[in-house]
């Protein structure tokens, strides 16, 4: 696995996460229970910190940067589409954050909220709680998103990390 210390700042890794060994976790990033890091993704904590809680799904080539000035936190049942970008921002508990999106700095994606594929949530942006946030730059369609929906497809992502880490091997050649 690509995990790396930079100076002193070590990630903390739970034991029953699963982090894929082509995704690349680096410095001062901590990932919570049962949470899956897929291939490609990144998480860079090089001047601020990442936190990812438990049973959240990072998916492959989703980059999760921070800044000196601003960590990035993203809670519990998540799930981070695929080439997603965040930096900077606030994802709560069981959200949503699409495949090809970006949420920028100060932004909070708050509890039960979904960001559609490939929408921008601009620097300071709030998706409230429950809405569904689409386009470039996003507008927010309150009360639209699927709670239920979102933790089955976090759950899904838990049951799949258990599947790779108990079947998953290298093949050389």
């Amino acid at each position: 696995m690509a995990i790396y210390a930079l100076g002193d700042a070590e990630p903390k890794i739970s034991p029953s996460a699963f982090v894929h060994p082509q995704a690349t976790v680096i410095g001062n990033v901590t990932i919570g229970d049962e949470t899956t890091i897929w291939p490609q993704a990144v998480l860079r904590g090089d001047y601020g910190r990442i936190e990812v809680g438990a049973r959240t799904s990072i998916q492959d080539g989703a980059v999760i940067h921070c800044t000196e000035e601003l960590d990035t936190f993203i809670g519990d049942d998540c799930v981070i589409g695929h080439l997603a970008h965040l930096e900077c921002c606030v994802v709560e508990d069981g959200a949503l954050v699409g495949t090809g999106s970006v949420v920028l700095h100060r932004a909070v994606v708050h509890s039960g909220a979904l960001v559609g594929a490939a929408a921008l949530v601009p620097n300071g942006m709030e998706v409230p709680a429950g809405a569904i946030a689409v386009g470039v730059p996003a507008k927010v369609r309150p009360d639209a998103a699927d709670r239920d929906d979102i933790l089955r497809n976090a759950a899904g992502y838990v049951a799949n990390g258990q599947r790779y880490r108990k079947e998953l091997r290298h093949l050389d050649g």
